[in-house]
């Protein structure tokens, strides 16, 4: 079941910096101006089930398994787009609104690089 899915819009400058830090942080089209210059904006959808450690998150085909999700990420992700993942391999979530994956490289990401979350 895919319990949510969207398409990259616009890729803010700082980004690639994030990146290369293995974060990538979304936020859907509403997003504040002060969050866009390191945000990937993407066209939100509804969350259709809250994420949960063992659902997998497929950037443009390339799945990552989630390994922990924080308090608030499911709430900011259905309220605002809001998903912050982070490639690290923590199997506990330090901050609320964090996602953890695998640490796996960190996939391109281009305007029209669609993600997908679904349950296994």
């Amino acid at each position: 079941m895919i319990k949510y899915q969207g398409k990259i819009l616009s890729i803010g400058p700082l980004v690639e910096d994030f990146k290369q830090a293995g974060i990538l942080v979304f936020f859907g089209e509403n997003a504040p101006e002060e969050l866009i210059e390191f945000s990937i904006i993407h066209d939100a959808c509804e969350l259709k089930k809250p994420l949960a450690a063992g659902d997998m998150v497929s950037i443009n085909n390339v799945k990552f398994k989630i390994l922990a999700v924080g308090d608030v990420a499911n709430t900011n992700l259905a309220n605002l787009g809001h998903l912050i993942l982070k490639f690290n391999g923590d199997h506990i979530a330090r901050l609320p609104g964090d996602v953890n994956l695998e640490a796996k490289p960190v996939p391109e990401i281009l305007v029209g690089t669609e993600i997908k979350i679904e349950e296994t």
